[in-house]
């Protein structure tokens, strides 16, 4: 070895402190911390020193091998509303502020004003019991499954559960509502067939062991022709409670989806009982809200299960948040005006054009997704470009995810915040050209 420090690569190695000091890297310890940047420098390092990089590559090696954040924050331009594979309900401005703060320690269970233990998550359920004045009461659990399953333990385990057999359905990941029932130790009485139930169908099946009578909204699809079904209020005749699943958690009417139940009307026909979830036409934080007869609220909410499926400060920070906010981007994105959206994209388009990248605009069905609203179209329209598109901007930095038809990419902006709209147009001018 000469005395030259310049003739050995390794010497050029940049030191540990060095690099920890880089700003890429420093940003990265803020999110998949230090102790993970700090290794893999040394891997990096390492690799220089046996002559696998050059000294030079030390930082974008140690960079390259972090895992991407988890989970990676996606611009939703697949015109579907309430997307499942991406979280369905993306929070408002409020809800997120309110996590941010409960992050810390909260009085989520403590009255400052007394000292003194409180009502759990009280904010969350006032705001949720003035939302719905027509339940007795309120409660809320950790998902919309939980809701179902704890009001099936509480109220007919050991006994039956009376239920139209056209309503057994089968919910996200192959998950299916009779296993769900079933697994709590209650058994299901199925009555009517496929497509026709009656009101006698219900009523010869019930009993001494009947807990409750189960009515399920079909809010993933749809049947049609010649069909009959029982409504709440006619169902609540019957002398036995009656538990309406509505899924997709709409507190109150919507003129846009008049098809689709909503706790309070539900309430009024005469449930004893509604579930629903938070995280879906509400625009909340997934979440599984019960509301109804005060006696039996209670009787789910004092349930040894209660506490399994209890639901975590976060979670109640941002639905006390979401109940009381008309502007969430669900909302929002529902009732997008089509010409404004006609608007937004074709100046997008335009600006793509100027950097020389044509796209076209098109109409587009818009859709409300996560299980709700089966069958409505929400008109819309999209930014079309070639499908060779599709990979690139789903794996870029931000990920933009749009949807294939018929060979050409869709990106709907109507789940884009307006704010984002750069973002896109830069993500597609970062896809390589055909050149």
């Amino acid at each position: 070895m000469t005395g030259d420090g310049g003739a050995d690569p390794r010497r050029r190695v940049p030191r540990t402190d060095a690099l920890l000091a880089d700003p890429g890297l420093a940003a990265a310890a803020g999110t998949v911390g230090r102790n993970r940047v700090k290794a893999a420098v040394r891997r990096a390092q390492e690799r220089a020193r046996r002559g696998e990089i050059s000294p030079d590559e030390v930082r974008d090696a140690a960079l390259a091998a972090l895992p991407a954040p988890a989970p990676r924050a996606v611009l939703n331009a697949t015109g579907v509303v309430l997307h499942t594979n991406l979280g369905r309900a993306a929070l408002s401005p409020a809800a997120v502020a309110a996590v941010v703060a409960a992050a810390g320690h909260t009085d989520v269970e403590l009255d400052l004003r007394t000292g003194r233990r409180a009502r759990r998550g009280r904010d969350a359920l006032d705001a949720l019991a003035a939302a719905v004045p027509d339940a007795g009461a309120v409660h809320v659990v950790n998902n919309g499954a939980a809701a179902l399953v704890l009001a099936a333990t509480a109220l007919a385990a050991g006994g039956e559960i009376v239920v139209s057999r056209g309503e057994l359905v089968e919910i996200g990941d192959g998950f299916r509502l009779p296993d769900l029932l079933e697994s709590t130790g209650a058994r299901l009485r199925e009555v009517g067939t496929t497509n026709r139930t009656t009101l006698a169908d219900y009523a010869a099946a019930i009993g001494p062991r009947t807990g409750f009578v189960l009515k399920v909204h079909p809010s993933n699809f749809q049947v049609t022709g010649f069909t009959s079904a029982v409504a709440v209020g006619r169902l609540a005749t019957l002398g036995v409670p009656v538990v309406a699943d509505i899924g997709s958690g709409l507190l109150a009417p919507d003129p846009l989806l008049p098809d689709e139940p909503d706790a309070a009307s539900t309430l009024r026909a005469g449930a004893a009982l509604v579930t629903a979830s938070g995280d879906k036409l509400l625009g909340g934080p997934q979440a599984g809200l019960l509301l109804g007869a005060a006696d039996l609220v209670e009787r789910l909410r004092r349930h040894p299960l209660a506490r399994a499926v209890r639901v975590d400060k976060l979670t109640l920070a941002a639905l006390a948040a979401t109940v009381g906010d008309p502007g969430t981007p669900t909302r929002a994105a529902l009732h997008a005006d089509a010409g404004a959206l006609r608007e937004r994209t074709e100046r997008l388009r335009d600006r793509l054009a100027a950097d020389g990248c044509k796209a076209e605009v098109v109409p587009a069905a818009a859709v409300v997704g996560g299980g709700g609203a089966p069958g409505v179209e929400l008109d819309s329209w999209a930014l079309s470009l070639p499908e060779r598109y599709a990979e690139p901007l789903r794996t870029g930095d931000p990920p933009v995810l749009g949807r294939v038809v018929r060979g050409r990419l869709l990106l709907d902006l109507r789940c884009v915040p307006a704010d984002a709209d750069d973002a896109v147009r830069a993500a597609v001018l970062r896809v390589p050209g055909d050149g």
